[in-house]
């Protein structure tokens, strides 16, 4: 198996490091160098149709992207530790997890990333306005994430560290690179941070 990706701070690359870290798996990485346009590069795109980060590619040739089914794959051949749940209310809690970082606390940052970061104003035409109407959606989202941690719960999902939590932290340290800062009045979530940040595979 080969696996394609990036260095810091790209978030999607990281977290199949940081599920790989958390498995013992030794699994090393080809960097294909963005700041580069190496992933839009014909050879990349023989891989991932989309020019995306990041891909495994397995022994056959199949190609797998998408940082989540990258971890689904690799889930399926080292099942312990179960980052994607042992129970079958475990796996729909994290799934649940899983669609709700993507869906509500990615998207921000992701379009602040796109269209209020100078570091992406050469790549496309950027709506600064909207660009920055996200800082505020990212804090209304982490204000959310706060509440919902009011529980004591120590992990997304619950008492188990998981595959939401990875993808969650690789969101929020993202965000903090382009400019978007957790909500110094949102405890919880700072504690939730701090904890996934105090695990040795944050350093992946």
């Amino acid at each position: 198996m080969i696996l394609y990706g990036e260095r810091n701070p790209a978030p999607n690359p990281r977290r199949v490091r940081i599920f790989v870290a958390e498995k013992g798996i030794d699994l090393p990485e080809t960097r294909v160098n963005m700041r580069e346009r190496e992933h839009k590069s014909p050879e990349h795109r023989a891989r991932n149709s989309l020019g995306q980060l990041p891909t495994l590619v397995l022994d056959d040739g199949t190609a797998i992207s998408e940082s989540v089914s990258i971890c689904r794959y690799l889930e399926a051949l080292h099942p312990t530790p179960a980052l994607f749940g042992a129970t079958a209310v475990e796996q729909a809690l994290i799934d649940m997890w899983i669609r709700r970082v993507e869906f509500q606390l990615m998207t921000p940052v992701g379009m602040f990333w796109r269209h209020a970061h100078p570091l992406t104003a050469a790549l496309l035409t950027q709506f600064k306005d909207f660009g920055e109407s996200n800082r505020e959606t990212y804090g209304r989202v982490c204000q959310w994430l706060d509440r919902d941690l009011a529980d004591g719960r120590p992990h997304l999902a619950g008492e188990v560290y998981s595959m939401a939590d990875i993808c969650a932290q690789s969101t929020v340290d993202f965000a903090g690179f382009t400019g978007l800062e957790l909500p110094e009045d949102a405890p919880n979530l700072r504690a939730w941070h701090a904890r996934v940040s105090a695990r040795p595979s944050a350093a992946a």
